[in-house]
């Protein structure tokens, strides 16, 4: 029995020592982590923590470094990586993505004419109708200059302009107060949801009349693949195609209200007597290499990424949509290509791919 507790009670000192000894090492090796990548402590009663995720040999793990009773100690977890699949586009499902152009557009669709003279220069699945998203806001945009309704009258954003569909954020609060136009600005150039839903509710008749008008301008435009249900493009029931987008963006740069406010790179306007400061979707309009004169963005996940746009181009004004874009900056990146090919075209006798 004697034996027995002696060869415990050794054992014991052992694991002690040991314990102090890789505690002491990993506590000069967790402070030089820690300056190296600047972590940060958090106390947790008696505990000290700091978390730092490590990839070796492929796979994930959480170091922690930890102080129970006085000692720090190492702590290594592995944290199992779920991919979730992206949901198929409404492009996706009508198997517009399988479509291939000479450019290797990442954009199910693409059109751009010239906009002197609508004559098409490039286009892919252009005649196919599909969400808009955010684009809807040109429209909407559009509608609310042509009415000429006062644009310092003061709006208000209530509870019907929050989206309980798919949850978007925004910046706004129920009981903000805007002019008309800084909705409008803010709409068009930070794509704002609930200033987009506040001008559709403040037109006469109400939102109902609104998309009744926006509705009107489609077909007295000719755009006769569009349809719309709400003025800021949350729902995927707006849809048009790519040639119907290029007619809305020939009309709306009829405006220069519509032009200054969709291209401007940031902006500070006041909401309920605060200023505040938003920027554009665009990144491209604050690029000096660039001659934009109209654009809009959008997305949602049954739409893709969307862009709309007008620009010059080797001094040819140019109409640009792209529909469906896989990844986030895809759409301005197929922009960017699109530009290369339109620079490098010859001015008479070229051969245009028709997509």
């Amino acid at each position: 029995m004697f034996k027995f507790a002696l060869g415990a009670l050794v054992s014991l000192l052992f694991a002690l020592a040991s314990s102090s000894a890789g505690a002491a090492h990993g506590a000069a090796h967790g402070a030089s982590v820690q300056k190296k990548h600047g972590l940060k402590r958090v106390k947790a009663g008696a505990r000290q923590q700091s978390v730092r995720v490590v990839a070796e040999s492929g796979e994930r793990r959480v170091k922690r470094v930890i102080v129970v009773r006085g000692k720090r100690r190492v702590v290594y977890q592995r944290v199992t990586s779920v991919v979730i699949a992206a949901k198929p586009t409404m492009g996706d499902l009508a198997g517009l993505n399988l479509t291939r152009d000479p450019l290797d557009l990442k954009s199910s669709v693409a059109l751009v004419l010239d906009q002197s003279n609508s004559e098409v220069l490039f286009e892919k699945n252009a005649n196919v109708a599909l969400p808009i998203a955010s684009i809807t806001k040109m429209m909407t945009g559009l509608v609310v200059v042509e009415a000429r309704q006062d644009m310092d009258e003061m709006l208000t954003i209530t509870d019907e302009d929050v989206d309980r569909a798919k949850f978007s954020s925004s910046r706004l609060k129920v009981g903000s107060e805007l002019t008309r136009a800084n909705m409008l600005h803010i709409a068009l150039m930070s794509s704002e949801n609930r200033a987009a839903s506040a001008l559709g509710r403040n037109y006469p008749g109400g939102l109902p009349a609104f998309v009744d008008a926006m509705n009107a301008k489609a077909r007295t435009l000719g755009m006769a693949d569009t349809r719309y249900v709400d003025s800021n493009g949350l729902s995927k029931q707006n849809v048009a195609s790519a040639r119907d987008l290029a007619k809305l963006a020939i009309a709306a740069f009829r405006q220069p209200l519509l032009r200054q406010f969709s291209t401007d790179p940031k902006a500070i306007v006041e909401a309920s007597g605060h200023p505040m400061q938003f920027g554009n979707t665009n990144h491209l309009v604050a690029n000096p290499g660039w001659d934009i004169g109209l654009q809009k963005t959008g997305f949602i996940n049954e739409a893709g990424r969307c862009l709309l746009m007008q620009a010059v181009i080797e001094g040819r004004a140019v109409i640009m949509v792209f529909l469906d874009s896989k990844g986030k900056q895809s759409r301005t990146a197929d922009a960017g290509r699109m530009r290369k090919w339109l620079e490098a075209l010859k001015p008479a006798g070229m051969s245009l791919p028709g997509g």
